[in-house]
């Protein structure tokens, strides 16, 4: 073993990869690049139902890339910001075991 190479876990890195490995999770984390966004939001954006956004943020959401808070009656979620690193161009997910950079909105 290489010494300086942080233990990463390979069962977490694996939920991470599990939740991006999607063509529309994909899209939804470019959407989130702009900020805080509602269910609605993301649909309406997507041309998408809402029931099916609200499966993929909930994805997301339990893979710990998204996160989420309540304002009244809407929840608006958002990317993690534990997990994103800022770049001059966008940002970058930073898992640990590796780095996801995000394209440019």
């Amino acid at each position: 073993m290489t010494e300086g190479l942080e233990m990463v876990n390979p069962e977490q890195c694996a939920v991470y990869l599990k939740a991006i490995a999607d063509p529309t999770r994909l899209r939804i984390l470019r959407a989130l690049q702009a900020g805080p966004l509602t269910v609605s939001d993301v649909a309406l954006a997507m041309e998408m139902e809402i029931g099916l956004v609200s499966h993929h943020l909930r994805t997301l959401f339990h893979a710990n890339i998204a996160a989420s808070h309540r304002e009244g009656k809407y929840v608006y979620y958002a990317l993690n910001q534990d997990l994103l690193k800022r770049r001059a161009r966008g940002g970058t997910l930073d898992f640990g075991c590796c780095q996801f950079q995000l394209a440019g909105a």
